[in-house]
């Protein structure tokens, strides 16, 4: 009869195979850091694909959702080959920390307010895409203050 424990050392522990990835992945690294041509071409990919992830956080800060969490994802993607992308990285979560703290411990109508000014920027900027003059549309409704003035629609 198999006891538990016999299948438990037959297939490798979740913190063994961390660390054997871990291992390969840096081992690919140098590899790839051995040839400059590559490695400029990974760096340059690498560093593009961060600002755009990086970018698309800040967009994303003031909606409801993950924005602060895609930030922190861009600049780790970033802070993997660039050191200045890790301090900004450490510098960002500290003030975020702080500014999370300082907010809990708000009266209920200050967070209210913040809550509000999010939502005014959220129905600023839907305005400012033209959505709702495209909702008009589709509805029949021809308003002329639904426009956009970036885009005319």
């Amino acid at each position: 009869m198999a006891r538990a424990d016999d299948t438990a050392t037959d297939a490798p522990q979740p913190r063994r195979r961390l660390h054997r990835l871990r291992r390969a992945l840096r081992a690919r690294r140098e590899r790839i850091r051995a040839n400059p041509t590559l490695n400029t071409t990974y760096r340059v990919g690498l560093g593009a694909f961060g600002t755009l992830v990086l970018i698309i956080g800040i967009i994303a800060i003031p909606y409801p959702g993950p924005g602060w969490l895609i930030v922190f994802a861009g600049l780790g993607i970033l802070a993997t080959e660039f050191h200045w992308a890790h301090q900004v990285n450490v510098f960002t979560k500290r003030h975020y920390r702080r500014w999370s703290n300082w907010v809990s411990r708000q009266h209920w109508t200050v967070k209210l307010g913040i809550a509000a000014l999010t939502g005014v920027i959220v129905i600023v900027t839907l305005w400012l895409l033209g959505m709702y003059a495209t909702i008009g549309r589709w509805l029949g409704v021809d308003w002329p203050w639904l426009a956009s003035p970036l885009f005319g629609t």
